[in-house]
């Protein structure tokens, strides 16, 4: 156990956490500032799936990265802001539209590979990870004086942009959300829409601006899984991460900093995962460790939630008979 512990505690464990947090992380902003808009996108998976395609083939074809990434932004958001048409104009159940969006990102992604690539099926499983090479991939960045430090260097430098632009839009979104006009509107038409909409809040734009914030994340979650934590391509290289998302916003309570510390936890989960099977455990059993932590994690945050509420009516009862 002892010596279990002292491969855990290594900077390279801990540099492994935060980068698989960080996809996590972006597709946990994504949700919830849909949240905080009164409407839930669990299309997530396929947004990042059809985003992750977008910045490998364009990264590839047009042999410079940054054109790659702005072709997965561009893709989230025109996907998110098409999920929007479906659900606010022709008023389909925004749920049964992710799950559509879902479906797609699984197998749409994989035919439009085909299409583009002429790559078949087996080809396209076994040849898309090469897709781009590491020149086309976005770049890490070294932080000067803190790559010198022991051990904190080893986890806090060399880390890909993306990675630290998850930390940094933490910060923003939240200034955002509730230091901006913007987000005022946002959480007003969450809370009441139609008190929001008598004082001229536009309740159909707000319901669209969150969601092209949302495509914007899931677009920046996409590009990072195909040029930064993969050399390209593959089929359902996502894996779970966009529902993994749902679930550390739920976690953390619709807020930023507890959706990123949660979306660590998950971090934690999957890096876990992967040691063990570095240390020989069987990969069957290793693999549904994060999806098994998310569990947990949820089963717990239900029942603190509901313990909270139950308080919470047992004092206004209590104040109501007082005041009798």
């Amino acid at each position: 156990m002892l010596n279990f512990l002292k491969m855990l505690i290594t900077p390279e464990f801990f540099f492994s956490i935060i980068r698989i947090s960080a996809p996590i992380i972006f597709a946990t902003l994504a949700a919830i500032v849909v949240e905080k808009a009164g409407f839930a996108n669990i299309g997530l998976e396929g947004l990042m799936m059809f985003s992750a395609l977008a910045g490998s083939l364009v990264s590839y074809y047009t042999k410079t990265w940054y054109f790659g990434l702005l072709a997965a932004l561009a893709t989230g958001v025109l996907m998110s802001l098409i999920m929007g048409f479906f659900a606010f104009k022709l008023k389909t159940d925004i749920i049964l539209v992710g799950v559509a969006i879902n479906m797609m990102g699984s197998g749409g992604t994989l035919f439009l590979c085909k299409v583009i690539t002429n790559l078949t099926q087996g080809k396209a499983m076994a040849s898309t990870t090469g897709l781009i090479t590491k020149s086309l991939c976005i770049p890490d960045i070294n932080i000067p004086l803190i790559n010198k430090i022991p051990f904190l260097g080893g986890v806090l430098s060399g880390h890909n942009l993306l990675t630290y632009l998850a930390f940094l839009f933490c910060l923003l979104t939240s200034i955002m959300l509730y230091k901006t006009p913007l987000g005022l509107n946002i959480r007003a038409v969450g809370e009441n829409p139609n008190a929001a909409s008598s004082v001229g809040v536009s309740v159909l734009r707000i319901k669209y601006t969150a969601m092209a914030f949302s495509g914007l994340m899931s677009g920046f979650g996409g590009a990072f899984m195909s040029m930064a934590y993969a050399q390209g391509w593959s089929l359902d290289m996502v894996s779970g991460r966009g529902f993994i998302a749902l679930a550390a916003q739920a976690m953390g309570g619709g807020e930023c900093l507890g959706g990123m510390l949660s979306a660590i936890v998950f971090g934690f989960a999957q890096a876990l995962g992967i040691k063990f099977s570095a240390i020989g455990l069987d990969s069957n059993l290793a693999s549904p460790i994060p999806y098994a932590v998310t569990i947990i994690g949820l089963v717990i945050f239900a029942i603190v939630r509901n313990n909270k509420i139950r308080r919470q009516h047992s004092a206004a009862v209590l104040s109501k008979s007082e005041a009798k």
